[in-house]
């Protein structure tokens, strides 16, 4: 039993961290590059940022632990779950480390559509999982409406 849970626990939170962690350091490569580029008035402060993706992430294992324990996840979610995973590393790899902000915006609307995927097919299994990701699409929508404007500015 306590073997179970322990596999379930790091099945769930070592994949979230590792997205967490490639991303991050992809960000950090380009942080000098960034801090010259012109960003909109309505820019969110640099502080907030980190910490709604840190909550993004943790709720994100969370879910991913829940439902593993449960043993029900369908594999349209997993591959969904997946599929953000790779396209958030992918747009701090191109956004950041690779300065591509063109390239950058389509990976990240790609994601926010993506986002939307995954939320509609968590609510057609489990509300409860639907309101804690609801936050995922939304912050996706907010990131992708200052990129755009990031390209346009610079």
């Amino acid at each position: 039993m306590k073997r179970n849970l322990i596999y379930t626990i790091l099945l769930s939170f070592i994949p979230v961290i590792m997205v967490a962690i490639l991303g991050s350091v992809f960000v950090r490569l380009g942080m000098d590059w960034f801090s010259l580029l012109v960003k909109p008035s309505q820019w969110i402060p640099d502080e907030v940022i980190p910490i709604v993706w840190t909550i993004i992430y943790l709720l994100t294992a969370i879910v991913l632990f829940l439902w593993l324990r449960n043993g029900n996840m369908p594999k349209n979610v997993i591959a969904l779950f997946i599929i953000n995973g790779a396209l958030n590393v992918l747009w701090c790899l191109l956004f950041f480390a690779l300065q591509l902000t063109f390239v950058g915006v389509i990976a990240i609307v790609l994601n926010l559509v993506m986002g939307y995927c995954l939320l509609v097919e968590i609510k057609k299994e489990n509300m409860l999982y639907f309101y804690m990701l609801a936050i995922y699409p939304l912050w996706l929508s907010i990131a992708t409406t200052l990129n755009m404007a990031v390209w346009i500015l610079n």
